[in-house]
């Protein structure tokens, strides 16, 4: 099941469209922003219904 999620890019500060699997389950995984192109770490919580999306720079 796919979700799209707008997130804030942690570096650029622009917004951008993700989409978030929720059928694998709990996640962390590396997307480069699609506008600056940096890495922002994306740390995802799923019971397969409800989800929180947390974004971070990989630096942090």
């Amino acid at each position: 099941m796919l979700e799209a999620q707008v997130y804030e890019c942690p570096y650029c500060g622009e917004p951008v469209e993700t989409a978030l699997d929720l059928s694998a389950g709990d996640q962390q995984y590396i997307e480069d922003c699609q506008v600056c192109c940096r890495p922002v770490l994306f740390d995802l919580r799923t019971d397969g219904r409800d989800w929180s999306l947390d974004v971070r720079r990989e630096d942090d």
